[in-house]
């Protein structure tokens, strides 16, 4: 299943790491390094799936996160936390936010991609 991810993240290795492992699955990669960004490219757009930094400079990708599921255009579009937060309680504070996963950074490149092949096959949340 080829799909189109967008990928938000400002740290350049995650973003790039990120991009190569899901295009080397044959998915379209779409990039932003911040909420701006990804809000510009959303309106160009519409991913199968979005992978969120937490850690956005500005608005932050839990913000983002609760923007994007209040919209009609895109709340079905599933969301993505991809975090260096492994503390207790930060993937619940994700899924709360309207997360539809969590995976946690750095990724792990044999495993990622059977992780979003996992979230691409769910059907979207009404």
């Amino acid at each position: 299943m080829n799909a189109c991810i967008l990928v938000v993240d400002d740290n350049a290795t995650n973003l790039k790491l990120a991009s190569e492992v899901l295009q080397i699955e044959g998915h379209e990669v779409l990039h932003a390094a911040d909420a701006d960004e990804a809000l510009a490219l959303l309106g160009r757009k519409r991913p199968d799936l979005i992978l969120m930094d937490i850690a956005l400079p500005g608005m932050d990708g839990l913000e983002l996160t609760r923007l994007l599921k209040a919209s009609l255009d895109l709340r079905s579009v599933p969301i993505i936390a991809l975090s260096a937060f492994a503390m207790k309680g930060d993937e619940e504070k994700a899924l709360a936010c309207g997360c539809d996963g969590y995976i946690t950074k750095p990724i792990n490149t044999r495993t990622f991609p059977t992780q979003i092949l996992a979230f691409l096959r769910k059907d979207p949340a009404p």
